[in-house]
């Protein structure tokens, strides 16, 4: 047989695999509550590179989230709190039995980088710093953020809601210790793994544990993924020994 008729007959082979492989990957949305993001853009190109399939992360608030997976928006993984996920299950959103905890989270204390460090160590330091900041940034409570909620009800158990409210920088999602960055605020107050994310600042450490507040984050699959077994898989390496290593290096904890 002529090599050249040989060499088509390679190439053809060649193609035929490779379509079929493109054919079997899943490219799988993940929609994430934004303090879990950095967990899962961190273990996305592993899993990526073991399956050859692609993950698309889209994040906002928990309450945001909800609300969109409650009308209708196509996802395949989502992490949020376990109280959204019930519900969510409980409208068929999320498949029964799928959820699974995957980590937890406290709230932290940010500057700007290179401003001087407040003390935080007890509730009276923690409230003397809130008192003398200038403007405290934090996610508004209306945009469903669950530090932003727990914030706004710890402020009124101590009593300094009405000092607080003329000086409070409420961010509707994304990262608060950026408005640290562009001087918006010289204190943020968000959840620590939020606040790593951040260039530019500098974590002072988790409030006070006598009024800390842990929100805790699963993980659980759609009930009409187009791609089951693919995302099964990649809550599988959310929920596994791999992402305990990256879940301490952003700021976050086992459940």
């Amino acid at each position: 047989m002529p090599i050249r008729r040989i060499l088509h007959g390679l190439i053809v082979v060649a193609a035929a695999c490779a379509g079929a492989d493109a054919a079997g990957a899943a490219e799988l949305k993940v929609l994430t509550a934004g303090a879990f993001k950095p967990v899962v853009a961190a273990l996305a190109p592993v899993f990526e590179g073991q399956t050859g399939h692609t993950v698309r992360i889209e994040n906002d608030t928990a309450g945001a989230l909800a609300r969109r997976i409650g009308n209708g928006e196509a996802f395949d993984v989502v992490v949020l709190t376990p109280a959204a996920m019930e519900l969510l299950e409980q409208a068929g959103r999320v498949a029964r039995g799928s959820s699974v905890r995957l980590a937890r989270v406290a709230i932290g204390v940010a500057v700007k980088q290179g401003a001087p460090l407040p003390a935080i160590g007890s509730e009276s330091d923690f409230r003397q710093a809130l008192l003398a900041a200038r403007a405290v940034a934090y996610i508004d409570p209306a945009a469903g953020g669950s530090s932003g909620i727990y914030l706004t009800q710890l402020f009124q158990r101590m009593g300094i809601a009405a000092q607080i409210a003329p000086k409070a920088v409420l961010v509707p999602g994304g990262l608060v210790a950026q408005r640290l960055v562009s001087g918006e605020a010289d204190l943020a107050l968000h959840q620590i793994s939020e606040i790593l994310a951040v260039p530019g600042v500098t974590l002072v450490g988790p409030i006070p544990a006598e009024v800390q507040n842990y929100t805790v984050y699963a993980g659980g699959l759609a009930a009409t993924s187009a791609d089951l077994p693919a995302a099964r898989a990649f809550l599988e390496l959310l929920a596994g020994e791999r992402a305990k290593t990256v879940l301490k290096d952003k700021g976050m904890e086992a459940p």
